[in-house]
């Protein structure tokens, strides 16, 4: 079985995340902001497991050493790129979410 955790940080900076999208213009309602959150995180739970990912770069390891990253493209202009470790606890295969952002704010560091 494959399962997806998310660190305390991550689970904040999503909660965050509604009312910043909402504030900053992207969308109107703060329902709007918080259905988008939701889909992002529902996707990086389903689909992680089976996401090809990449080794993150050293930029990185500031949040956990040795993390691997893969993108999950919401529209033309947004990609999230979600940094985990992937570990095995008894028949198991975790992996676990240390950060998350998109290409706005990190992709000089990729």
């Amino acid at each position: 079985m494959k399962r997806v955790l998310f660190t305390q940080e991550v689970r904040k900076y999503f909660k965050s995340l509604i009312p910043i999208l909402h504030k900053l213009g992207y969308f109107g309602f703060l329902e709007s902001s918080r259905k988008y959150v939701k889909e992002l995180v529902d996707e990086i739970t389903t689909n992680l497991p089976i996401r090809q990912h990449k080794p993150a770069p050293e930029y990185f390891d500031k949040y956990e050493k040795n993390m691997f990253y893969a993108t999950f493209k919401k529209n033309k202009r947004t990609t999230w790129y979600a940094f985990f470790t992937k570990y095995n606890e008894n028949d198991d295969t975790v992996y676990l979410v240390h950060f998350i952002a998109n290409n706005h704010t990190i992709a000089q560091h990729l």
